[in-house]
């Protein structure tokens, strides 16, 4: 582990993502840090919640917004497993964040740098910086974990991966 100022945090959004991957989401966790304590979490709940909207990040700084008594999450950091998709990081910028931190890139959704990146796009009303890759490698190997086991377990009851 490296000595990084948003450890403890990811490692705690990775706890979450865990969480989520025992509860048959896919495992990605979110936490919000103000100030240097944790003041929202979020764990990926769509399935359970059935709601398209259930992402960590949406979940974390709702909470956030809660413990803080505002929408505005200025000083705030997001800390997440995964780079945030479109809806995830339109919600980031509308909520002033000031910064995001993530593990693990996605190529395939991804919004802050993979297939667009709204953090920086001067037509929106604000921008933060983004850190990429803070561990990276636990980030990727635990959602590549969860879907070789949905693979295996998809395989195994001779049903066809969808």
């Amino acid at each position: 582990m490296t000595d990084h100022p948003f450890d403890a945090a990811m490692e705690e959004a990775l706890a979450l993502a865990d969480e989520a991957a025992r509860a048959g989401e896919v495992p990605v966790g979110a936490v919000a840090v103000f100030e240097g304590r944790v003041v929202g979490r979020g764990r990926n709940r769509r399935e359970e919640d059935r709601d398209p909207s259930a992402h960590a990040e949406l979940l974390a700084l709702q909470d956030a917004a809660r413990t803080l008594g505002r929408w505005r999450l200025t000083g705030v950091t997001l800390v997440v497993t995964l780079e945030p998709c479109a809806m995830c990081a339109g919600a980031a910028v509308l909520a002033r964040i000031d910064r995001l931190v993530y593990g693990a890139s996605d190529p395939k959704a991804g919004a802050v740098g993979s297939l667009m990146d709204l953090s920086c796009d001067p037509r929106l009303n604000h921008r933060f910086p983004v850190e990429r890759g803070l561990r990276a490698e636990a980030c990727a190997e635990q959602l590549r974990a969860f879907f070789r086991s949905r693979r295996s377990s998809t395989l195994g009851s001779g049903g066809e991966i969808g």
